[in-house]
């Protein structure tokens, strides 16, 4: 046997993945969703497309650091460049739109990222062992859309995976016109790379069902990327689940519903402004603030299967918008204008290579936010395993209830031995409530 840190290293010494149980479609490595150094950085980065778009450069000058420093560092943990960590990537996007779609081949292969026609037909015959064409002949053809940039697909992930909470919060919290559960389905409206799109969700026994209507295919990899990132289906469960479950306060229930994950977000920034605007307002009031935020300032888009109306207000048009419009206490207007007034001129950089200290540390310099927002951003945007909400108010009350200190500084000290796993800790603790956030909406 050999042992390779990556499926592009196992590519590159002239391996190919299983034709029947395809363990390139695999979640992949969680430790990039666990960590915040530079490599795991660069790891989110490719896997959001970073390199289709602006190159190895682009990468670089994103981390900070020299375009011969990251492929050094990337190559020394995972055994190949970036370059060939896209281009794996390119290539199971490449078997995507083969498979699920009647693009022409010429298109496919602008889609998924290639530079031309010979480099697409040459690199899946190298991974695949068969030509594009042998490909889409072996698929079900019964399973291509009919409308063109409407793709579906199976999201892996590792077992066990409760939908309740992951589901439940996502449909709770929804934005009108931006998301919507609707016939068994969470789906929402999202700004990608290179135009709009629309993703439709839904739990499976052994993986996510997946449809997205992308207004440019090339877009496939970021869209993916980000609804895997959505529904933090890159998590390790196993380990969070034998960590958090050692403790006697935890362990029923942890049991009681393994595999919990951590709701996230598409955009980070448009989850930033909604932690806003939920500060000490009820769930419902959050959404109707959105809500409000959303019809005056989103984008409109058009939506013929469902009820999604725009897409959620970018930073830049809501840094131009008048405070006084806002029907807001003075002082949430003053937070809610500083904030998107630093993200739009990057001051507050929230995306894939920020480093989560960097983050905090910026959005505490914003007046009106407080630990609450910052570690709830941190959670649900950032992606910190470890964030943790110390005064909220239903992870309090389920502290009570558990004989657990509520008070923040002894609960903290307490949660020492969750590390890193506070934020699966913290959905445990909310499940206790009887919330729609924690039940599979119906």
């Amino acid at each position: 046997m050999r042992f390779y840190p990556s499926a592009a290293s196992a590519q590159q010494a002239g391996f190919r993945a299983c034709k029947r149980c395809r363990p390139d479609a695999s979640p992949g490595s969680p430790q990039w969703n666990e960590r915040a150094d530079v490599v795991a950085r660069a790891m989110r980065l490719i896997a959001d497309g970073v390199i289709e778009r602006d190159g190895v450069g682009g990468l670089a000058g994103a981390l900070g650091y020299s375009i011969r420093q990251i492929e050094r560092l990337v190559q020394a943990e995972l055994g190949v460049t970036p370059l060939a960590i896209a281009r794996a990537q390119r290539a199971q996007a490449a078997r995507l739109l083969i498979e699920a779609t009647s693009l022409p081949m010429a298109d496919t292969a602008l889609a998924a990222g290639f530079a031309s026609v010979r480099s697409f037909n040459a690199t899946v015959r190298e991974v695949f062992a068969t030509s594009p064409t042998e490909l889409r002949d072996r698929a079900v053809l019964g399973g291509r859309p009919a409308m063109p940039g409407a793709l579906r697909l199976r999201l892996a992930f590792r077992r066990p995976l409760c939908p309740d909470n992951l589901f439940g919060h996502l449909a709770a919290t929804a934005v009108p016109g931006v998301e919507e559960w609707r016939d068994g389905w969470y789906r929402r409206t999202v700004r990608l790379p290179h135009g709009a799109g629309i993703v439709a969700l839904a739990p499976r026994p052994d993986h996510i069902d997946c449809r997205l209507t992308l207004g440019d295919l090339r877009d496939l990899a970021a869209a993916i990327s980000r609804c895997r990132w959505l529904l933090d289906l890159g998590a390790d469960p196993v380990a969070v689940d034998e960590q958090l479950g050692a403790d006697p306060h935890l362990s029923a229930l942890v049991a009681k519903a393994p595999g919990r994950r951590v709701p996230r977000t598409v955009d980070r920034a448009e989850f930033a402004v909604r932690a806003v605007l939920g500060q000490q307002v009820s769930t419902a009031a959050a959404r109707t603030q959105a809500g409000r935020l959303v019809t005056a300032h989103g984008e409109a888009i058009d939506d013929p299967h469902g009820g999604l109306t725009h897409l959620f207000p970018d930073p830049t048009t809501l840094a131009g918008l008048d405070p006084a419009t806002l029907a807001l206490p003075r002082s949430r207007r003053t937070t809610l204008t500083t904030l998107v007034t630093a993200l739009a001129s990057g001051e507050i950089d929230l995306g894939p290579a920020t480093t989560w200290g960097d983050a905090r540390h910026r959005l505490m310099t914003v007046p009106g936010v407080g630990p609450w927002t910052v570690e709830t951003i941190a959670m649900r945007a950032l992606g910190d395993p470890d964030a943790f909400l110390t005064g909220d108010l239903g992870v309090v009350r389920a502290a009570r209830e558990l004989g657990l200190p509520s008070t923040p500084a002894a609960l903290s000290a307490l949660s020492d031995s969750w590390r890193p796993w506070r934020a699966y800790a913290v959905q445990h603790l909310w499940a206790t409530s009887d919330h729609a956030i924690n039940r599979l909406p119906t």
